[in-house]
């Protein structure tokens, strides 16, 4: 991945709902110009989400996604309606496709109350208007995929239900003009090959638009380059060397890493820093959930498969059982769970990382990220996010 991409995590989730043989592919496919979805007039062509990253003005880097009919039927059916349902948790944008010529329903009335229950801005856009057009209201529009109408004002439609957070920064917010940060990114074998890993590229970034300083080193390296550049504002590691990295960064110099700061990007460094202590209470027979929100190749210094689980069990002392998932996986049931360690999220945008949070927490399931817990197993959380005082003071 180079620097100029746009990664999933930060595009806009555009999702296309509705009933069977509502015309949503078609929609689709003249939203995005291209034949995204296959399109049939069998009802239930469409049987898992189809997904795009893509570029689509006026709005710009989105993700468009396709789902099988909200009333599909049948063991199978019911299994991709699930699967629509856990579409809606990375849904920024909905657009609920009717058609014209039979109205709202019953089943898309179903659909409006879950974008109302999960505060997800809606447009209804009644296709087939070649066949019957529909007064419309603010929300609404009528389209037709067949004849190209009012496509173009649909885009519009969906980009002024989006408002960006332009605000939001990793960690440009908390340094200054020429300082000087540096970043302590481990190649390992469980570094990708020929690139950093996207929270490293990104806060990179950041620091450069923020026009300071980022120099780069590997964790070996550190106290050679601390020399050279002992007064540094900030140092940023990679957490699953924050222990070795600890003891060589002296205490007057602010610690942290790309895990806890791509948590507060995310939304839920606090909520991460509450659920941490749960490490210590854990017991045996407990069971832990590790979740990843991308999917790689897993060798053997893999992060969430080995490294964290073995400090888990030499921190803890104690026979626990852990279970890893990646991607989209994320169980709706956590009640078997004693606690929920979840990446930094880079790869999810904010709205799916707070489903996973909020699942956790209304289900009394404590919620917490590599980088929280791999401080306070290496006893150095107030440490590492002493650059948030407020966050402190929950310790």
């Amino acid at each position: 991945m180079s620097l100029n991409d746009t990664p999933s995590g930060e595009r806009i989730h555009i999702g296309f709902f509705g009933k069977r043989n509502a015309g949503k592919s078609s929609l689709v496919n003249a939203v995005t110009n291209q034949e995204m979805s296959v399109v049939s007039d069998v009802k239930g062509t469409t049987t898992d989400p189809v997904s795009k990253a893509m570029e689509l003005l006026p709005l710009g880097a989105v993700v468009i996604t396709d789902t099988a009919g909200y009333d599909d039927s049948g063991q199978l059916g019911e299994m991709r309606v699930r699967k629509t349902k856990q579409i809606l948790n990375r849904t920024d944008i909905a657009v609920l496709v009717v058609d014209s010529e039979t109205g709202l329903s019953g089943t898309d009335n179903e659909l409006i109350e879950l974008f109302q229950q999960k505060n997800i801005p809606y447009i209804i856009a009644y296709n087939k208007s070649d066949l019957k057009n529909i007064p419309c209201g603010q929300n609404e529009i009528s389209v037709s995929s067949l004849n190209n109408t009012n496509i173009h004002e649909l885009k519009e439609k969906i980009a002024s239900l989006m408002v960006k957070n332009t605000e939001k920064q990793i960690v440009g917010d908390l340094i200054n003009e020429n300082d000087i940060i540096i970043l302590v990114t481990p190649i390992d074998a469980a570094a990708p090959k020929g690139r950093l890993i996207l929270p490293q590229q990104q806060t990179i970034r950041d620091i450069l638009d923020n026009n300071s300083i980022a120099v780069v080193t590997k964790e070996f390296q550190l106290a050679e380059t601390l020399r050279k550049i002992p007064s540094p504002r900030m140092v940023i590691t990679d957490s699953q060397a924050f222990g070795y990295v600890s003891r060589i960064v002296p205490e007057n110099i602010p610690l942290t890493s790309f895990s806890i700061l791509m948590a507060r990007y995310k939304g839920f460094l606090e909520t991460a820093v509450k659920g941490a202590s749960a490490v210590r209470e854990l017991n045996d027979g407990d069971k832990i959930l590790i979740s990843e929100g991308c999917t790689h190749h897993r060798q053997c210094g893999d992060i969430g498969s080995v490294k964290l689980p073995a400090l888990l069990k030499k921190f803890t002392g104690k026979n626990i059982n852990i279970k890893l998932t990646s991607g989209k996986e994320f169980p709706e049931d956590l009640t078997p769970y004693r606690l929920v360690i979840h990446c930094g999220g880079c790869m999810l945008n904010e709205r799916e990382v707070t489903y996973r949070m909020k699942s956790a927490l209304d289900q009394n399931v404590p919620f917490t990220n590599y980088g929280t817990a791999l401080a306070l197993m290496n006893g150095i959380l107030a440490r590492s996010i002493e650059i948030f005082p407020d966050l402190v003071k929950l310790l």
